[in-house]
């Protein structure tokens, strides 16, 4: 006497121990990445325009106007640091972000003036 029994339907909101359920990350791998990426990036040219405006204002022999060339391209350099940054996340370039690069050099001019 066999008897075939239909297999044992589970309700959907119970876990198949046959099939368990595929972990999902938080974050992928690219998102890391790209996260890791933009603030090296960043950070790396943010240090540079912080190495400019420390050329500025150290000196003590310089003309006023060489040092707020040096400032400027410090800022210039922070625009850019900004601009690596959306980039790399694909974000797009005309932003108010970008008035945030300008601060090392209008510090820096602070300082020189």
């Amino acid at each position: 006497m066999s008897s075939s029994q239909p297999p044992v339907r589970r309700a959907k909101h119970l876990i198949d121990p046959s099939a368990p359920p595929r972990r999902q990350d938080p974050m992928s791998l690219t998102r890391v990445q790209r996260w890791v990426m933009s603030v090296l990036a960043t950070t790396t040219i943010f240090h540079l325009s912080a190495g400019i405006v420390l050329a500025a204002v150290l000196p003590d022999h310089m003309k006023t106007g060489s040092r707020i060339g040096l400032c400027v391209i410090a800022a210039a350099f922070g625009v850019i640091a900004v601009a690596c940054g959306m980039l790399i996340h694909g974000k797009k370039l005309p932003s108010p972000w970008l008035l945030l690069g300008t601060i090392p050099g209008i510090v820096g001019v602070l300082l020189v003036l």
